[in-house]
C-alpha cells in the first residue's frame, strides 16, 4: 500500500509486471491506524506487515535501513507457516 494515486499504483504493476493490485491510501488513514504516518516532506514509513486470514498482524518490519530485510522476513514467516 502506498500513499500514491490508483493510476500511479495500477502503472507501477504493470510496468513491473505484478499480475496483482496495489493498494492505495492517498489521505494516508491506513498509514495512520498502523503508525507509520509522518508529518513532513516524506509521507509515510517504510514497513511491511504481513497479516493473516483472520485480519491479525502476524509480523511488522518497520527497519528503513535494511529495505531487503522486508521481503526476505515476510516470506520466511509465510513459508514457515505454509510447512
Amino acid at each position: 500500500m502506498s500513499p500514491d494515486r490508483s493510476d500511479r499504483q495500477k502503472a507501477f504493476d504493470e510496468a513491473n509486471e505484478l499480475g496483482f493490485p496495489l493498494l492505495s491510501d492517498p489521505d494516508k488513514s491506513v498509514a495512520g491506524i498502523f503508525g507509520v504516518k509522518r508529518f513532513g516532506p516524506l509521507p509515510v514509513k517504510r514497513a511491511t506487515f504481513v497479516i493473516g486470514s483472520d485480519s491479525t498482524v502476524l509480523a511488522a518490519n518497520t527497519s528503513e535501513t535494511n529495505m531487503a530485510s522486508h521481503a526476505d522476513e515476510a516470506l520466511a514467516l509465510l513459508r514457515s507457516r505454509a510447512a
